[in-house]
């Protein structure tokens, strides 16, 4: 492949992929603005749908290796298809059922499925693939950046269309929404035939046995499990939280989510083009270390929403700016024959740590009244996960007797 065909080709992988992420991710992080009005039209308490989110989130981790094998093998440009029509289904169940079982099972298997082929574990080996190993870093951080455009762009519209058109024909509008547009976008993921390997070619178990075998690997397990609890916690619980103490103006949390995506627009950027120069193991021990202490300020300090403003930007940059740096380090090492299955390993820790975070933010609400616990454990938490990736290798795998991708 010429450099000109192979740029071509990249430039339309992250044009698609930039498409289909701004829209799951963007979708995914506005939940927390239907905890309140479907709990009250449903006579619900908030671990109620709390639930709900947290399986979600465990099995569009759980769900996240097999789209990732499916990718890998077939092609992504089925697994996204597959994706975007489970998405839409997820979100209308969401508007249609109001029996507690039946909504968590039913949005979580649904939008589970969806998330787990249209986010990042399963376009991620197809922008690998296309990218030459000097701007693959970069380009995993373009593509974390088109999430976190996603967010930033949705939260004032998923509240505008609540507000105006009601929760349930909202979660319509946004269904047909990311059918008609994630659709077209998979056509373009079509990848080529790959030519036939000659020699030993590495089997799904022996990626596996290999990866799970490896400390490094394990480290990077362990690491994003704390991201995932982070992150998801503030996501959904955010709005409950600024209400509760006082914050009522529900557009303080409309724009202290929208800045938490513009501002990791630039951090998942800068992310991606520093892990080409420096030792990605450092920069996300620094991104870790750093929300356990923007955490510890946020709930020292009194709140207004100002300083509300000033820990979402603040988070923002550190957001989804691990996601580079960790797919970049999984090249690195295993290759990219099963890139896509192994960043979903990866990321199933990252949705393990998702349902824990979600589900004990309304779980200990509902116990104590208080997300003060959940705060301080995901202060603690951010410092293990910075120690946890120091040692780090990040030197690619000698294989031998493998022809590696």
């Amino acid at each position: 492949m010429s450099t000109s065909q192979r740029s071509l080709d990249l430039r339309t992988i992250l044009l698609a992929t930039g498409v289909v992420l701004t829209l799951a991710m963007g979708v995914r992080h506005g939940f927390g603005f239907w905890m309140q009005p479907i709990s009250q039209d449903n006579g619900w308490s908030r671990e109620t749908y709390s639930l709900a989110m947290a399986l979600q989130n465990l099995l569009w981790g759980a769900f996240g290796p097999f789209a990732g094998m499916v990718a890998d093998r077939w092609g992504t440009m089925r697994v996204v298809l597959a994706g975007a029509f489970a998405y839409m289904a997820g979100l209308v169940w969401m508007a249609t059922v109001s029996d507690p079982f039946l909504f968590i099972a039913g949005s979580g298997v649904l939008i589970g499925l969806g998330l787990a082929c249209t986010a990042f574990g399963a376009v991620s080996g197809i922008i690998g693939r296309a990218a030459p190993p000097e701007k693959r870093s970069w380009a995993f951080g373009i593509s974390g950046a088109a999430s976190s455009f996603g967010q930033f762009l949705l939260m004032p519209i998923e509240q505008t269309l609540i507000s105006q058109a009601g929760w349930q024909n909202a979660l319509y509008l946004l269904a047909a929404i990311v059918v008609f547009l994630m659709v077209p976008m998979a056509f373009r993921l079509r990848e080529p035939v790959a030519p036939a390997a000659t020699g030993h070619r590495q089997g799904i178990r022996e990626a596996l046995g290999e990866a799970l075998g490896n400390r490094s690997f394990l480290l990077l397990v362990a690491g994003y499990f704390v991201c995932g609890f982070q992150l998801v916690f503030i996501g959904v619980h955010m709005p409950a939280y600024l209400r509760d103490k006082g914050v009522a103006d529900p557009k303080v949390a409309v724009v202290a989510l929208a800045l938490i995506g513009l501002f990791n627009i630039f951090g998942s950027y800068w992310a991606g083009k520093l892990g080409g120069r420096l030792p990605k193991r450092y920069l996300l021990s620094f991104i870790y270390f750093a929300r356990a202490a923007v955490i510890t300020l946020f709930v020292a300090l009194p709140l207004s929403p100002l300083s509300v403003y000033l820990f979402a930007a603040a988070m923002g940059v550190l957001w989804l700016s691990t996601v580079p740096l960790t797919n970049g380090i999984i090249a690195g090492v295993f290759g990219l024959s099963h890139m896509s299955m192994l960043a979903g390993v990866v990321f199933f820790s990252h949705q393990v740590g998702s349902f824990l975070g979600v589900w004990l933010g309304g779980y200990l609400f509902d116990l104590q009244g208080s997300y003060d616990v959940v705060w301080t454990i995901s202060i603690g938490l951010g410092v293990l996960a910075g120690l946890a990736n120091l040692p780090i290798d990040e030197r690619a795998l000698v294989r031998p007797q493998l022809k590696v991708a």
